[in-house]
């Protein structure tokens, strides 16, 4: 049974919902925390999935479907604030266009940053080891190196984004290791290539990065959102499909909050479930996919259950649940299955 010292994973991560009003300087409230890496996305609309970090400051979106460079001169996202965030107005499409269903995901770094030596590329980071998340930011060598990251222990899943240059997400999850990667902005199954994560997978102090564009272009600056795995409170691992509607269960450990699952040994879509968007087991599945631009998809094909100590699949969909499919997913937590007093906690 897994206990946690974090009893309240909103303290740490949440999910909010709202409807865009497109007035300007709009003030959302009600995170519980002062937030480090905010992702919105439209659930209405056919727009982009806009991802913002304090490290490398507001109104500069990346897109978690698109190859883009890092977006400049756009009016999206004003502030980090001490109970969430202030969004722009009008001509915001992607966080506050008027009319709107919107969702936003938020994680809560160090609300401040230092500069790392533990690695062959100085970085600057933004680290909170009680949560297992840290935002990585560093300027590429072209050679193979490493990078600090911050937290402590070793990493499960690392996103990394060229900041400067047209060029793929590069995904590490531990299930994978250091010669595989997946990409954010693609359907396709996991590829081999050492250019990567150099063969290597990461340790308690630093991440490998190979001479792939993706991750250590020279001269360019990159961004890396790093996670370990919290007892309590994130879980990052893999499954097998069964095929059938009476589909595998997940132990986490943990009530979940937030999932994605993409399936790694045939092309699938990464698919996004969160528990504010979806009524709570009601059998059908409020996704996103995070490699395309789509609106949410609300439809039983996609049921999953969340429940006090995992997630359980109802569906036989490709993308969760191909027979003998192999998946890896990120999940974080609403609440522990067993507290920091070993209290079991009591699902919904």
């Amino acid at each position: 049974m897994a206990y946690t010292t974090i009893n309240k994973g909103s303290d740490y991560f949440n999910t909010l919902i709202y409807t865009g009003d497109g007035t300007d300087d709009r003030s959302i409230t009600g995170l519980g925390f002062q937030p480090d890496f905010c992702w919105f996305k439209d659930r209405t609309g056919a727009n982009s999935h806009n991802l913002f970090d304090s490290v490398r400051g507001v109104n500069l979106p990346l897109l978690s479907n698109a190859t883009n460079a890092e977006l400049t001169g756009f009016d999206l996202f004003n502030s980090f604030d001490s109970d969430g965030f202030t969004i722009s107005g009008a001509t915001a499409d992607n966080t506050n266009y008027n009319g709107s269903q919107f969702v936003s995901w938020s994680w809560k770094a160090a609300n401040g940053t230092a500069s790392n030596t533990n690695g062959s590329i100085t970085s600057t980071v933004s680290a909170n080891t009680t949560a297992g998340f840290s935002i990585v930011s560093f300027t590429g060598t072209g050679s193979a190196a490493t990078v600090g990251h911050g937290l402590g222990k070793e990493v499960d899943c690392i996103a990394i984004k060229n900041r400067i240059d047209a060029a793929q997400w590069s995904f590490y999850h531990r299930s994978l290791g250091g010669t595989q990667y997946m990409a954010f902005n693609s359907t396709s199954a996991a590829a081999t290539a050492s250019t990567q994560w150099n063969n290597t997978d990461p340790t308690s102090s630093v991440f490998s990065v190979g001479t792939s564009n993706n991750t250590n272009d020279s001269g360019d600056g990159m961004i890396a959102y790093c996670f370990a795995s919290i007892k309590g409170f994130s879980k990052f691992g893999s499954y097998t499909g069964n095929g059938s509607t009476d589909g595998t269960f997940v132990y986490t450990g943990f009530k979940p909050a937030w999932l994605l699952v993409k399936r790694t040994d045939s092309a699938t879509s990464w698919k996004l479930l969160d528990n504010k968007r979806d009524a709570y087991n009601d059998g059908t599945g409020a996704n996103l996919n995070v490699n395309d631009n789509s609106a949410e998809d609300d439809n039983s094909v996609y049921a999953v259950d969340f429940l006090s100590n995992g997630f359980k699949i109802r569906n036989t969909n490709a993308n969760f649940n191909a027979s003998g499919g192999t998946y890896i997913y990120m999940c974080f937590a609403e609440s522990p299955f067993v507290g920091s007093d070993e209290t079991p906690t009591t699902a919904r």
